[in-house]
């Protein structure tokens, strides 16, 4: 793993002393122009920035910051009160302590990966939260290398070297598919995120394992991009097709509230021509008619547990995988016994 660059590597590098680096950078008098040349390029060729912590040192006790990074997407899309609830148990917990939640927009994974690396050798945070966790996710490689305490929200599978706080969607999706087998509906879509998410993967594995499991007849799974755009267009296509599935599961609350207005739109009746149930149980789910069937969790409990976790690994330089929770099924008005046949 790569150690932080402090004032010495610099000073080692330029061939000077650890004082001249430090008047050198701070722009103070007693340096040459050109030892003060030599030392900058020093610095820039060693991604050494100055050590924000150490600086703070002299005013008081240290005051611990995590680090997390939020997509641009996830913002300009308007952060949702789930993701808000998240972020609100984290700081719950932080606030225990002389801690604090640093936020960051970033464009790209590249961007997350430099952000790390400038804010862990600059000593502006003391850890990180991994969000929106890939497989084979770029990021974890060269973050793990920093030395950087991190835990990732994702499931071990997913998490690399780090600690993985997750809950167990694999159960709660297989709890929603036999909901409706109980109802009595044998053609079950699943209407998923991205393929390459860590999330989406998990819960479409354990959609057709229990699909196979209880032999229905035709299910399909397609993925999206998680947008009310994407969940419209795939519900679509599923009400569309000639043997049309009775009930779809969404991969969120965003996209199930698309599909009800598609199904409307088709003229279709929810629940007697075609049942929803969405994940993720917002106030979204709550304020359509009927109101949605929805696999329900507390993202504040789950935020504050992911502090937690981090807080331990900052405390004792380890912690376990921790499962948080199975979301439950919250039958509401969307669902209800398949269409007879004619």
């Amino acid at each position: 793993m790569q150690h932080r660059v402090t004032i010495r590597d610099v000073a080692a590098r330029a061939g000077v002393s650890a004082g001249a680096v430090s008047l050198a950078l701070n722009n103070r008098p007693g340096v040459s122009q050109e030892t003060r040349r030599r030392i900058t390029e020093a610095a820039r060729e060693l991604g050494w920035s100055p050590n924000l912590a150490a600086r703070s040192l002299a005013r008081g006790p240290q005051v611990h910051t995590i680090g997390m990074a939020i997509s641009r997407e996830a913002v300009d899309e308007g952060l949702d009160a789930l993701h808000m609830a998240l972020i609100g148990g984290i700081e719950h917990v932080l606030e225990e302590r002389p801690c604090s939640l640093l936020l960051h927009l970033t464009t790209s994974r590249e961007m997350e990966t430099a952000l790390y690396k400038k804010w862990w050798q600059s000593g502006r945070v003391n850890g990180a939260v991994l969000t929106g966790v890939t497989a084979d996710d770029p990021r974890i490689e060269p973050t793990h290398r920093l030395g950087m305490p991190v835990v990732a929200v994702t499931h071990p599978d997913h998490s690399g070297p780090f600690p993985a706080v997750w809950s167990d969607e694999a159960a709660a999706v297989t709890e929603a598919v036999r909901y409706l087998a109980v109802l009595g509906h044998r053609r079950i879509a699943h209407i998923a995120g991205p393929a390459r998410l860590g999330s989406a993967q998990i819960r479409s594995r354990a959609f057709e394992d229990v699909a196979v499991e209880l032999s229905l007849d035709g299910h399909r799974i397609l993925s999206t991009d998680l947008s009310a755009h994407q969940g419209a267009a795939a519900t679509r296509e599923l009400l569309a097709a000639t043997e049309r599935p009775t009930a779809i599961v969404y991969d969120n609350d965003l996209m199930a509230v698309a599909g009800l207005a598609v199904a409307a739109e088709l003229g279709l009746r929810v629940p007697d021509d075609v049942s929803l149930v969405a994940w993720d149980d917002s106030d979204l789910c709550q304020i359509t008619r009927p109101n949605l069937s929805a696999l329900s969790h507390d993202p504040f409990a789950f935020g504050s547990e992911i502090a937690r976790c981090l807080l331990e690994l900052l405390d004792t330089g380890r912690a376990d995988h921790r499962i948080f929770g199975t979301p439950e099924l919250v039958p509401r008005g969307t669902t209800g016994p398949p269409p007879r046949r004619p």
